[in-house]
């Protein structure tokens, strides 16, 4: 019996070794606490992690400095995926703009997201009614290797600015810009996110603020110059204080990965969400009308992953 019963254990002992062996660990790159990224991160990982007994995959998403953060993480072998903007997908892949002798040929796109207009909110008291009323101003530009930041040194840049154009320009992540504009520390603060967004929820409710156009002809220029730029547009009485339509441009927010990443791991992320896209699409109010024929497509500026391209052909899509 005793006989028996260890050969009973050894066996249950290596059965569990090797489901653990079976075990993955991914890791997808986010952004600041209070923005979609982290929420995109996080949704995609509850939807994988329902499916590890049978998976194998386990899925963390850590709050990160965001885009460029990301695709630097992923492309160092440190992160398997991330949310990036799909400006700084292409010019990592093209190896252009901040990626310049820096290219990421292994990048390759999995999905697009949410629109992400560059979303510029000012105090009332600022009297801040248009981008170039920003002169001479305290701005909070972003947090070094977000996108915010990027985003803004590229509108500095089409209109011949500088970050001395500004009386400040900090750097505060997105979960102290809120506060800091409150507490009249910033005249203004600026925001590459999906609407409707926490932190500018929480802004509009410290302080009178009013969000702010970004048009004109080096904003034309820009869109008509970038494939990965368009118009948007952010709706009137979604926050107080802006009972109008803002007119301004912006990005979508893409999820990519390394060709490193073995294609049955992509798959199985990219199954997880698209077989529970309802369900996706609650966790999040800027999730609410995405459509699955966009986010194959629109934003994607490098290769489709094979795990991915994989997924959509078996659903009829490609």
């Amino acid at each position: 019996m005793k006989h028996a019963r260890f050969l009973a254990l050894s066996a249950g002992l290596l059965a569990s070794t090797s489901a653990m062996a079976q075990e993955r660990f991914i890791t997808i790159g986010t952004g600041g606490q209070t923005g979609v990224y982290f929420v995109v991160g996080q949704s995609i990982c509850r939807l994988v992690n329902r499916d590890s007994a049978k998976t194998g995959l386990k899925c963390t998403a850590p709050s990160t400095g965001g885009s460029i953060a990301n695709i630097n993480a992923i492309k160092a072998g440190d992160m398997d995926m991330g949310v990036a903007q799909s400006d700084w997908q292409y010019h990592a892949y093209n190896g252009s703009s901040q990626f310049e002798g820096d290219k990421f040929d292994k990048e390759r796109a999995v999905f697009s997201v949410h629109s992400e207009p560059f979303t510029v909110i000012a105090r009332k008291d600022a009297n801040i009614n248009s981008f170039d009323e920003l002169k001479g101003k305290r701005v909070n530009v972003g947090n070094p290797g977000s996108g915010q930041l990027a985003t803004m040194e590229v509108v500095l840049d089409a209109k011949g600015w500088t970050m001395g154009d500004f009386a400040l320009a900090s750097e505060l992540k997105p979960a102290e810009q809120a506060a800091a504009l409150g507490d009249n520390k910033v005249d203004a603060i600026v925001y590459t996110v999906g609407h409707p967004n926490g932190s500018i929820q929480e802004a509009v409710s410290t302080v009178e603020a009013n969000l702010v156009p970004v048009e004109g002809e080096a904003i034309d220029k820009l869109v008509a110059d970038n494939p990965f730029y368009a118009y948007a547009t952010i709706p009137g009485g979604m926050y107080a204080g802006s009972d109008e339509d803002v007119k301004t441009f912006g990005v979508k927010a893409t999820f990519v990965t390394s060709a490193d990443v073995p294609d049955d791991v992509v798959y199985e992320v990219v199954k997880a969400v698209f077989d529970n896209f309802d369900r996706f699409k609650k966790l999040h109010p800027a999730f609410e009308n995405l459509k699955e024929e966009e986010m194959i497509s629109d934003g994607l500026s490098a290769p489709l992953h094979p795990g991915a391209e994989k997924y959509y052909k078996e659903r009829g899509w490609m």
